[in-house]
């Protein structure tokens, strides 16, 4: 499942450690692993466990233990909404519960036609800007009013 390609670039993180610590390649490995198959699947932890010499237990803690890593196949957006108290004591649930209904969804699925996956996910360090969420692990959206939200999964299915 592996390719060489993909154990070439695990070799250049490794390399950035003494040998004896190149199991803390491992959240590098995972990204790249992500990066080129859209996930990373239990036989993907447990080349990259073998690779580093490490307890494939260990590898899935860290997969589990992260919001983002996939641990099975996403949609092209995956929407992160922060849904810990500051948020929801500011609507954070309301806006996961509007795009639910938006989407057609529930949270932790993907629409039919692979465009949405939702998610809620615990704080991501903008109570302030709250509710916020994030959009494909990169870019924070902050005061997501139903109007917002509307408007980002219009502009993103627009966008296709």
């Amino acid at each position: 499942m592996i390719t060489d390609s993909t154990r070439a670039r695990f070799a250049k993180e490794v390399a950035k450690y003494p040998y004896e610590m190149r199991q803390s390649a491992v959240m590098a490995c995972l990204a790249i692993v992500q990066q080129e198959q859209g996930y990373v699947s239990r036989e993907s932890e447990q080349e990259i466990a073998d690779y580093l010499g490490m307890a494939p237990i260990a590898v899935h803690e860290v997969t589990t233990f992260y919001n983002m890593y996939n641990q099975r196949p996403v949609g092209k957006y995956k929407l992160n909404v922060c849904t810990n108290l500051p948020c929801q004591l500011r609507d954070g649930q309301k806006a996961l519960q509007h795009l639910e209904k938006k989407l057609g969804i529930a949270m932790g699925e993907t629409t039919p036609d692979g465009l949405f996956t939702l998610q809620q996910s615990e704080c991501l360090g903008a109570c302030a800007d709250s509710p916020v969420m994030l959009v494909n692990d990169r870019t924070m959206c902050s005061f997501m009013s139903n109007d917002k939200l509307d408007q980002l999964v219009d502009g993103l299915k627009g966008a296709q």
